[in-house]
């Protein structure tokens, strides 16, 4: 608790902001081809499931199996760019690149550093999530202006899984580890997060632990805006994810610092 205090007090928006812009500075070189990867996955995904076997699924929520497929694609992209940004990329960054001890070498400090990262991750996720989702536009599966909504929302979820992704950056020693992160969390909730089928399908135990992970949330929000459905969910979705991240954002930054200082 103390050192999550101490990582509170000493974190400056403005070393924050300038790791992130030492990232963006690269990133801009590079831009498409970095962010084609993570946007190709899910868009080969909504060709050949949501037309493919979409011609011999039946409707689903009395909608097409595209349209019931499109938006929960959509949530994955935030899952994966923030995801491998904060995973191997930060990984590579800190331990072979060496970046994080050329940074520190200036007067910003390892929580800014860290935050940046995060911030950095995020922003990642973001920016794929905003691709894939003109692809959805461009299908002609957006059914309502409360998409607008999703543009500022997609930022937030990114965030939470940047933190999450760093999180265990800080924890593991070795890159070949991320294959449990990837094998063990990320692929089970894209699998059981109610994007490629209603999660009401599954047993009720598995509905209960669904509502504990965040895709799941991130789902529900970028369905029901899509479609255009204002509902109670979408409320409660989307304060589910801003009250975890803003409880955990410290823990990648305080768990980095003690790692970092050893």
């Amino acid at each position: 608790m103390n050192i999550l205090i101490e990582a509170a007090r000493t974190i400056s928006p403005i070393g924050v902001y300038r790791m992130w812009q030492r990232n963006w500075t690269i990133f801009r070189k590079i831009f498409w081809l970095a962010t084609a990867p993570t946007f190709f996955e899910p868009f080969i995904y909504l060709l050949s499931l949501g037309i493919g076997l979409g011609l011999f699924v039946r409707k689903i929520e009395g909608m097409s199996y595209i349209q019931f497929l499109a938006p929960g694609l959509l949530a994955s992209t935030v899952m994966f760019g923030s995801s491998f940004e904060t995973t191997y990329d930060s990984f590579v960054r800190m331990k072979y690149e060496r970046t994080y001890d050329a940074v520190l070498a200036t007067p910003l400090s390892i929580e800014d550093v860290i935050g940046g990262e995060v911030l950095w991750g995020a922003t990642r996720g973001y920016l794929n999530a905003l691709v894939f989702l003109i692809v959805v536009a461009i299908f002609g599966l957006v059914k309502s202006p409360a998409i607008v909504l999703l543009i500022p929302l997609l930022f937030i979820f990114s965030l939470l899984f940047a933190i999450i992704g760093m999180t265990f950056t800080a924890l593991v020693s070795n890159i070949s580890l991320f294959n449990y992160y990837f094998t063990l969390f990320i692929t089970p909730l894209f699998l059981f997060s109610g994007i490629f089928f209603p999660i009401e399908a599954l047993p009720p135990w598995a509905h209960t632990l669904a509502w504990f992970t965040p895709l799941y949330h991130i789902v529900i929000v970028c369905r029901n805006l899509v479609l255009g459905r204002l509902n109670e969910s979408v409320l409660v979705s989307t304060v589910w994810v801003i009250v975890v991240s803003v409880v955990i954002f410290l823990v990648p930054i305080a768990l980095m610092k003690r790692r970092l200082i050893k």
